[in-house]
């Protein structure tokens, strides 16, 4: 039996991956964590075969966590499972000892593979985050930001939220988050003060 404890501020999110992990009849979830700092207080305890990680969590994050999960040098293997795919968040997660990078979209039978693989020692990358790394690694050359990206960005530069953008360009406030998401990609950066920082420090902006 894989134990499995799960890493989730959402606890509508965790009671989801429970359900779809003990339906398989080699998984079982022996505890989870709304934060970073219990993560590292409930794995210790615990002891799981795979730690599921979320990475944005308030306090301690994703990554800080698994950092300390890791240097412990405790038999977890952690996995992050998050929305997000950026390639400063990938990095940041390998960098911190993470086995495995999946997103939360995965299916029931990919999330238990990923799960297993983890137990088995292997690496579990979700092919967009292994396409990203490669990317990476072959061309770390920066990507150019479109016109629309410098227009978003500008807003958030002067203040703007996201809804406040979203109407004064007469766009969705789903669509300046996809915008933004993009610019942080190409940026390499996670957050909207960095983004806008580092595109100052390019003269991409005024």
């Amino acid at each position: 039996m894989i134990t499995i404890v799960l890493v989730d501020d959402h606890p509508v999110v965790r009671e989801g991956l429970r359900g779809m992990l003990e339906a398989e009849p080699d998984l079982s979830v022996v505890g989870e964590a709304g934060s970073g700092a219990e993560a590292v207080a409930v794995v210790a305890l615990l002891r799981p075969a795979v730690v599921l990680m979320d990475l944005r969590m308030p306090g301690l994050d994703g990554v800080g966590a698994t950092e300390r999960i890791v240097a412990a040098g405790g038999p977890s293997r952690v996995v992050v499972l998050t929305t997000y795919e950026t390639d400063s968040d990938i990095l940041r997660a390998v960098e911190a000892g993470a086995s495995g990078y999946l997103l939360k979209d995965a299916s029931r039978s990919e999330l238990a593979g990923a799960v297993r693989a983890a137990n088995r020692g292997e690496t579990v990358l979700a092919p967009s985050v292994a396409g990203r790394l490669v990317r990476q690694v072959r061309q770390p050359a920066k990507q150019a930001l479109s016109g629309r990206e410098i227009q978003v960005l500008g807003l958030v530069a002067k203040g703007l939220t996201n809804a406040e953008i979203g109407a004064s360009l007469h766009i969705s406030e789903a669509t300046v988050k996809t915008h933004l998401l993009r610019t942080f990609t190409k940026l390499d950066v996670s957050d909207r003060t960095a983004a806008v920082t580092t595109a100052m420090a390019r003269g991409l902006l005024g």
